[in-house]
């Protein structure tokens, strides 16, 4: 685990996080995704309208899971890309965003990818509010 912390934090200047398309807006008190924890790459806690994400950092020793989540009506689309494995790309999904209480889709990726990934996610209101986090669990 230290040496991933040390890998990390090596690489922590090269990692980029990108919220694009929306302006900021004030989240509400309650998070749709909680904080990851240490096996966290990414962790948006609540954004509101269509936007996204890019980073890079996958460690091909780790399994990968991505989480959305949305609340407050509408749906949201979600593309996720891998950089350096196109081919392992998930499908788009959607995910409908109901009035109170989050949904959430976590969808595993496996095994031996590397390098960057992003998403793209398509709010179908620029009131949805949606969460993701890109994890590798140790």
């Amino acid at each position: 685990m230290k040496k991933r912390a040390n890998a990390l934090a090596a690489l922590a200047p090269a990692l980029a996080l990108i919220l694009a398309a929306s302006p900021a807006q004030a989240a509400p008190t309650d998070e749709i995704i909680g904080y990851p924890g240490p096996d966290g790459l990414i962790w948006i806690a609540d954004q509101a309208g269509s936007s996204g994400f890019v980073s890079g950092g996958l460690s091909p020793h780790l399994d990968t899971f991505i989480t959305f989540g949305c609340a407050g009506g509408g749906t949201i689309e979600v593309a996720f890309h891998l950089d350096e494995h196109p081919d392992r790309d998930p499908a788009p999904f959607t995910v409908d965003c109901p009035e109170t209480g989050p949904a959430r889709v976590t969808v595993p990726l496996g095994t031996g990818l590397k390098g960057g990934f992003g998403a793209r996610v398509t709010a179908s209101t620029p009131t949805t509010r949606w969460g993701a986090t890109v994890t590798q669990p140790e």
